[in-house]
């Protein structure tokens, strides 16, 4: 691996986020204000995705007070602490710059039918495995770059919680 490719990797984040076009998202970015530092929420719809690897970008429209406002974000930042995905969209289109011409509910998109909101994460790259002292030094550790997809459905366990207290009632039952 080249120089200025050692360099990037570096620099990706280990997991982000599965974004898509459409979606409604919320990113907690960080914001210096002077001396302090504090995290600002934007939430709104991403109208486009480019770019790649450490490059990549998306865009958030949102409006606030009436007027349209847009932000680019890079995916990889260090500024960026997290993104949710509030919603699940669906989009037809690559960009959706059909939207700012839109106010109101027309400025949204349709939500997928029978969408769960699941926090998917793609990881980018693994963790760098460091050889103990005892082993040889021959094969060197070669960071992979790997993408997979993690799921994790925001579901509240609804069934252990009516067990836990059938169980009580139960017991008083029997004194």
């Amino acid at each position: 691996m080249d120089i200025l490719k050692s360099i990037e990797h570096e620099q990706m984040k280990n997991k982000i986020p599965e974004l898509k076009v459409g979606n409604t998202v919320r990113v907690h970015a960080k914001v210096k204000e002077g001396n302090r530092e504090r995290i600002q929420v934007f939430e709104g719809i991403i109208i486009k995705k480019q770019g790649g690897g450490v490059n990549a970008t998306f865009t958030v429209r949102k409006i606030s007070y009436g007027v349209g406002v847009e932000k680019t974000f890079l995916v990889h930042s260090p500024r960026i602490e997290k993104i949710e995905v509030v919603r699940v969209g669906r989009a037809r289109r690559a960009k959706l710059y059909y939207l700012r011409d839109r106010v109101g509910k027309a400025a949204k998109t349709k939500e997928q039918v029978g969408a769960r909101i699941e926090t998917k994460e793609i990881t980018v790259k693994e963790e760098i495995v460091v050889p103990e002292e005892g082993a040889s030094e021959e094969a060197p550790v070669v960071e992979n770059v790997v993408e997979e997809v993690v799921e994790t459905a925001n579901e509240t366990p609804v069934e252990e919680t009516k067990t836990e207290t059938t169980k009580e009632a139960d017991e008083t039952k029997a004194e």
